[in-house]
């Protein structure tokens, strides 16, 4: 592999710092809001948002805070928690749980040492699943809406908290076979860094900031810079993984995982203190490029600033 990523014409939307720009800056409201309203096929109908922290402490010192990628709030005060999740992890559907309970339960803390009915605000916790499926979804649905229902009768018994899986694998549509117009946006996204120019299928005024923002002779040099790290720290993550599991399949042992678990690290490592000392990230923000914990994040600059 190359030190460097080839730069293609348009940016990977999934990489950390990609996702970020096209769907939590302030260019990018049209975007999510034009995708959120056809994720919601007139369910909802979404006319304006405003982002959110994306760092959430624990009440306490013992609770444990999460960090995520996108947050934004809608005119009605509904919540939407935007991720993208490139590879399959153990408990990957409790921590959607957590965060959409996470998001609820600060509803209270707004009005802490006040009189609360209980009435909540609606709460969605949106996945883009890069590179696997759920367990025992089919091959042909590609967008998982989830809500409470009643297990006996089907029907649905609370439908203000929401977990929406959508799985960029088992999105295998064609140009000719786009139906919708979310199918349009899916297909924009799952083979963005193939274009080079933006197609015809894809024109329309939803489309122009996407195809604006993602274009990569559009971003400056310390962009460029952000995006290249970001990217090449996802393929050397994809290609460590894929060798140790290529290698424990053949050969049924458990130390391969390890030293390439050792290997991911020693790579995460020199991501971050790059992100740290050539880019002034903060502990969180580094956290979010590298896929780490903050932990992480403080454990290299706390040996960043012992070398000083």
């Amino acid at each position: 592999m190359p030190n460097r990523p080839k730069p293609t014409t348009f940016i990977d939307p999934f990489v950390d710092w990609s996702f970020k720009r096209l769907f939590a800056s302030e260019e990018s409201k049209p975007i999510l809001i034009g995708l959120l309203n056809q994720i919601f096929k007139g369910r909802k109908y979404i006319t304006a948002i405003e982002y959110g922290k994306n760092e959430h402490p624990g009440e306490n010192a013992k609770e444990r805070g999460v960090v995520f990628d996108v947050t934004c709030t809608d005119a009605d005060g509904s919540k939407f928690i935007i991720e993208v999740q490139r590879a399959s992890q153990e408990f990957f559907i409790d921590r959607a749980l957590y965060y959409a309970s996470k998001a609820i339960s600060e509803q209270a803390l707004k009005v802490k040492g006040k009189k609360w009915n209980y009435k909540l605000k609606e709460v969605y916790v949106i996945s883009f699943l890069e590179n696997f499926r759920l367990p025992n979804s089919l091959p042909s649905a590609y967008v998982h809406d989830i809500c409470l229902t009643n297990r006996y009768t089907g029907k649905i018994f609370y439908d203000k908290m929401g977990l929406i899986f959508v799985e960029m694998l088992s999105f295998v549509k064609s140009p000719v076979e786009l139906e919708t117009d979310l199918d349009r946006w899916l297909y924009a996204l799952k083979h963005l860094t193939e274009f080079k120019e933006r197609p015809p299928y894809l024109n329309g005024s939803e489309f122009d900031p996407l195809f604006d923002l993602a274009k990569y002779a559009n971003l400056n040099k310390e962009e460029r810079n952000m995006y290249n790290d970001s990217l090449k720290h996802k393929w050397d993550n994809e290609n460590v993984m894929d060798y140790a599991i290529k290698t424990a399949k053949q050969e049924g042992r458990a130390e391969e995982r390890a030293k390439a678990q050792q290997e991911l690290d020693k790579k995460n490592h020199d991501f971050v203190a790059n992100l740290l000392t050539q880019f002034n990230c903060s502990d969180e923000q580094a956290a979010s490029a590298a896929e780490v914990t903050i932990s992480f994040v403080k454990k290299v600059r706390k040996e960043l600033s012992a070398k000083k």
